[in-house]
Order: structure tokens, then sequence, then C-alpha cells
């Protein structure tokens, strides 16, 4: 009889040699929950916990916390493929800790079968949901946690593509509620209205309370945060974070400007980032049969195959009070492909207009959080009223969409493959024991009073949550409260919620516009200046900070003094000009505005300011722009008037003007009168080297 010893060798020897023989999969397998926890790589100063996984969460993309505690979270089986038919397998649940250990043991279904929902927002007591080509909204009437009513709001977005749908709902300091939209075309309408909006090229705000809606500067991808100021960031797969330095409506207030752009990447570090996992066999065999393709045509191109920004998610500011100074007004983003987030420290230099996101001193080549799990799927993230910074975890072997793989690597891959799985995290400081849901939200009485209390919180959570309330509820006895905040609170940000609450009960006048366009903290003045914009009175007042010491508040008094109709603003908007011709923000900002573009601006930049005396690139930008603006509106009178009033500067000043004139002319389509076209040809004979280009210009294309 074979012995025990050699036959337990003799098993493992034939174990051995049948694992060899067989080919190590392409992909890897998931971990669970606590192993996952042993691959991450954070930050000394915290430490990651484990709030809820699956079965209780699936698919996970987005989570939130009403204002009493109830923790929402939506959910999307259905990605990458988008089901046939009005429904699908999308839910938002209700996450419950029933024991109070701090992490999720139970879980309600609050709404299903929903087709692509993406986005939650709570309002009025319940909920608003994006779910392309919608946005619904939900609510619980009878306190039961199951959703009772679905009403369509909007309806009519972009709805072909999941990675590009309307999402990120927000409710920002200045009482809208903003989505992004990618850009997308769509037709928009409101409540079953018959006016539809056309949304090409834009995202999209709105305000119940109000019922206006409009379309914003695009294009949010997935990724849309509000800072302190109710300043914007966004995200898109490529470009991590992106800043809206100019909104949509003020941009299009003429359709004449050479750009209407109104949005900048302003990350000083571009896509290089620093992930722990290697890339995926798809990725790497795309990768290299792109990058034969690009050399075989001599094409000086890079096809990165890791450790670049391809699949950044959720961008999201964090205002909560928990974490140290350094991280507070961070904006923490996901990287679904690289299993990593990335922190970037953002800051507002006083001479632009244009904020900075740097990496931490800490972080110059590393993460603030990466693993080594493959599947790890950083989609979104959420701030709570503990402070503290939950991580979406949509955890899938695969997460790029199927359209941009090639067939045959479709083949070894399942894309539904950890639809059943799905985690959230929560990041505190090191040795922190604060509960998930503090006594001011489980104990609050619900009376507009302690909602008054919540604006003046340290914590953005509390803030917004209790600016929103108050405007729900329109309970004008807080009045007093909120007028002391604004007047004697330390904190600007503080001064900032009272203005706009007040502004929400219709409790604005001009003397409180006032006290905010005098604040000390140049972000409450540059709001003051945009309430002060229907009130023609404070023209006088927002004039006086033409000569602000802060560039955004200037450029901010550009843009709302194009908004008045008054003979007292061209001399103050030239004066910007000068003082400010370097900034293209502030050039934009001028022209944006139908008193900005036109002749009469042009002449008090030449008698009120020395601007035209010398030339320089910047002047000579604006003088280009300018003629652009005037080639746009083809306005016979103006034209000649503005060619007259080059042709007596000098050579540099008339090329500009003359080339942004023919270019604006050829973009305008509209027919060119001849006598207007013999004098602009006229004034470019002295221009040897650009003659034949304006005279292109001005010559209309044969059918």
């Amino acid at each position: 009889m074979m012995n025990k010893q050699f036959y337990l060798y003799l098993c493992a020897t034939l174990i051995l040699m049948s694992s060899c023989n067989e080919e190590a999969p392409l992909y890897p397998e998931p971990q669970s929950p606590e192993e996952a926890l042993s691959t991450f790589v954070l930050d000394d100063n915290f430490e990651i916990q484990v709030f809820a996984t699956e079965p209780f969460v699936q698919d996970p993309v987005e989570m939130i916390f009403d204002e009493k505690g109830n923790i929402f979270v939506v959910e999307m089986p259905d990605y990458p493929f988008q089901p046939e038919g009005t429904e699908g397998q999308g839910r938002i649940k209700v996450l419950l800790d029933t024991d109070g250990d701090g992490k999720i043991d139970d879980t309600k279904i609050f709404a299903d079968k929903i087709k692509d929902a993406t986005s939650l927002q709570p309002w009025k007591g319940g909920l608003l949901v994006t779910a392309a080509p919608y946005i619904y909204y939900m609510k619980d009437e009878d306190g039961d946690m199951v959703a009772d009513t679905k009403e369509v709001l909007f309806e009519g977005f972009f709805n072909k593509n999941q990675e590009a749908q309307i999402t990120n709902l927000r409710f920002n300091v200045d009482n809208w509620i903003y989505a992004a939209n990618h850009g997308q075309a769509g037709e928009i309408t409101y409540m079953d209205g018959e006016e539809k909006m056309q949304m090409q090229g834009a995202d999209f705000r709105f305000r119940l309370d109000k019922e206006k809606y409009e379309k914003e500067s695009a294009p949010a991808q997935f990724g849309q945060a509000f800072n302190d100021w109710g300043h914007r960031f966004f995200t898109q797969n490529t470009i991590h974070i992106q800043n809206m330095v100019v909104p949509y409506r003020y941009l299009h207030r003429h359709p004449y400007l050479p750009s209407a752009k109104g949005v900048v990447n302003v990350s000083d570090h571009d896509l290089r980032m620093y992930q722990l996992t290697e890339a995926p066999y798809w990725r790497r065999e795309r990768s290299n049969r792109r990058q034969k393709k690009y050399d075989e045509q001599g094409l000086n191109r890079t096809e990165y195959i890791d450790n670049h920004f391809t699949g950044a998610s959720g961008g999201t500011h964090y205002g909560g009070d928990l974490f140290p100074e350094e991280y507070r007004g961070n904006i923490f983003t996901g990287e679904v492909m690289g299993g990593l987030v990335h922190r970037d420290v953002v800051i507002l230099p006083s001479d632009q207009s244009q904020y900075v996101a740097q990496r931490a001193k800490n972080e110059q080549e590393k993460e603030f959080l990466a693993s080594k799990d493959p599947w790890f799927r950083p989609a979104h993230f959420t701030v709570g009223p503990d402070g503290a910074l939950y991580v979406v975890d949509f955890y899938r072997q695969h997460i790029e969409t199927p359209l941009s793989i090639p067939e045959d690597l479709k083949l070894d891959m399942d894309f539904m493959r950890g639809s059943d799985m799905g985690r959230i995290y929560r990041i505190v400081p090191k040795s922190s024991s604060v509960p998930v849901l503090p006594t001011t939200v489980t104990e609050n009485s619900g009376d507009a009073a302690s909602y008054v209390e919540w604006i003046a919180h340290p914590n953005q959570w509390f803030r917004l949550h209790g600016q929103r309330l108050l405007l729900e509820k329109q309970d004008l006895s807080v009045l007093p409260q909120v007028k002391e905040l604004l007047m004697n609170h330390p904190e600007a940000a503080v001064r900032l919620h009272a203005i706009y609450v007040l502004e929400g009960l219709d409790a604005l006048d001009e003397s409180t516009i006032q006290v905010a366009l005098k604040d000390e903290n140049p972000r409450v003045r540059e709001y003051g200046l945009i309430l002060a914009e229907t009130y023609p009175k404070l023209v006088n007042a927002v004039i006086a900070l033409a000569q602000d010491s802060d560039n955004r508040v200037v450029m901010q008094t550009a843009l709302s003094l194009g908004n008045y109709n008054s003979s007292k603003i061209y001399t103050p908007l030239a004066q910007i000009l000068e003082n400010n011709i370097n900034s293209s923000w502030i050039r934009t900002a001028v022209l944006s505005s139908e008193a900005g573009s036109s002749m009469t601006l042009w002449n008090a930049v030449a008698t009120k300011t020395n601007l035209l005396k010398e030339y320089s690139g910047d002047i000579g930008k604006f003088v280009h722009d300018f003629g652009y603006v005037q080639g746009g509106k083809n306005d016979k009178k103006e034209i000649l008037s503005f060619v007259q009033k080059l042709t007596g500067l000098s050579d540099d000043y008339l090329e500009q003007g003359l080339m942004g004139l023919s270019k604006g002319l050829k973009r305008s389509k509209t027919e060119l009168a001849d006598d207007v076209k013999e004098t602009i040809l006229k004034a470019a004979s002295k221009l040897d080297s650009k003659k034949e280009a304006i005279e292109k210009n001005l010559t209309p294309k044969k059918k």
C-alpha cells in the first residue's frame, strides 16, 4: 500500500503540474472588502474604513445625506449597456445602520426600475433625480422610506451615452441647482410645457422656487463641485479639474464674441498621475496597436498606457470641518481606470480671475489614495455632516465602455463582472471617533430658526442644507437673525450664505446689497455685484469697484456693468481695460455686453485711456476681438466709424482691427455693402502682408 506521505507528495505534484499547464487569467479576480482595505496606500494623516459593501450596495455611483440624516445611494447596474424600453435596473436605496456601529447593515428600496439614474439632490422632503432624458422629483408621502410619487420636472436631455448624460445635481450658494450635461444636445421642456430650450454646447441650472432654468458654461462630465464661494469646478475623463470663470449668461448676451468659452483647465500638473495597479491586458494591447499606427504614419504622438488621467470622475470639494486645515477647500477626484484618488490644492491669486490647481507638497509623486486592487473604481465622493470623506466605489472588473475597445479584445471581457458588488469607504483623520450622524442632525427640531444656526456652521454641508431649507420654508420670521449674520458674523462664507438666504426670501433691498458691495472679503463683494445688476440706482456703487484690488471682482464689475443701461458705464469699462489689458478674461468680460462692444466704448478707450498710444500684443488682441464683434454685427454705420478710427492709428492696430473685422464678417455670413467692402480694402492697402487675407475673408465662397 502507498504510504500516506508519498501519496500527499504525489497529489501535490500533480496539482502543481496541472496548474502550470493552465494559462494565467487575463484579468484578476475580486477581493473581499477586508482584503481591499489592505491594498490601499493612503495619506499618513488618515485612515480608511469600510462603510457599506455588497449586498447592501451594488454598482453605486453617488451617495448623499439629507437634512434628517437619511443616507441615499443611487445604483447603476445597467452600466455599460443601456436597456431597451423605458425601464432599467437602476435603484435608489436608503442605507441603514440598525445597530449604530457606523456600518451599513440593511437597506430599503426608495425607488427602482429607473433607467440611467445617476444623481440625487434633496428638495422639499423628496429627491430630485437625474435619469436621462429626465430630471424627476420623487417623494415618500407616508413615511415608509419608499417613493410614492414620481414626477417629471424636465425632459429632453441627451440619453445616448451613459458617460455623457445629465448628472451631478448640486445646490449652490446662489440658490440655483446645477447639473452636468457635458455640453450635449437636447430639447428641454419643463413640466410638460410646450417651450423647448436647445441645450447644445451647454450645461444646465435651474431654480424650482422661481421656476427658472437656463444654460450654463460647459462641459462638465461626471464630477461637479462648488467651493465655499460658489465657484464651480468640474471633471472630464482626461481633464481632471476645470474652473468655470465666466457664466453662460454673460457670454451669450450677444452672439458675436470670437470665443464664448467660459471654462479653463486649471491644473498646473495636467495628465500625470501615480497609480499602483498595472494597466489591464486590453488597454496595453489597444495602446500598443494605436502607437504602432501613429509610428507608421509618422505622427509625433504618444498613446499612454497608464499613469495618465483617462477616467477622472467625481471631483468633489472638501468643505468639511473634520480634516486638518491644509485639506480644507481641496478638490478630490477619482480616477476609475487608475484606481486612485487625486487631491488638488486650489488657490485663487488676487491678480487672476481663474484658480490654479496644484499638487500638495507631500504628493508631488504620489496620490492621496491609491489601491493595488485593479477592481477599485472610485467614481464619486460625498462629504457628510460628520466631515468625513466618503468614497463611492463602483467596484467592477471593467469600467471602460465597450464602444472604445476593439472587438477581438472584448471576447475575453465580461463587462458585467462585479455588477453584484459595490463599496463605500469612509476616510477620517487617524484616531477620529466622530459619529456618522452628529446630534445636530439627529436631534434637529426642524424649525426655521435651527436652520439659521446651520448656515453659520463651519461644515459646508450644514450651510448648504440650512440655506436650502430656509428657501423651501419661506419663513420670514428668521429675517432678523439672518440679517444679523450678514452684518456681524466674522466668517465671510457665512455672510455670503446670509445674503442669499435674504435673496431667496425676497428680502433684499438696495441698502442690503450695498453692505455686500462694501464687504471686506472680495468674494462677498463679487456676489454683491451680481445681485446689484437688477438695481439701476446702484450703478455708482458698482462703478466704485472698477479699481478693486481683487482681479476677479474687477472682472465681475465689467460683467455686471454690461447689464446696466446707463451712459455712466463706458468710462469705467475703458479704465478696467486699461488697468487689466493683459487679462484675456477681463477683455472678454468687457466685450461680452452690447455696451462693451460698441463704438461708444471704443471712443471712451481712445479718449479716456492711454491704451491706443503705444502698441502692445495684449492691446492688439483687444483691437482684433473688438473688430471681430463689429464684423459679426455687420452694422454699416458702426463698421465705417471703426475703420475710420483705425486709419488714424499705427499699422499694427490697423492690421489687428481689420483682420478681426474681416473674420467677424466672414463668420456672420451676411451680405456686405459694396461701399463698406471698398472702405475696408482701401484701408487694408497699407498692409501688404495682410491685404490678401483680409480680401479673402470679405469674398463670399462660391456655391
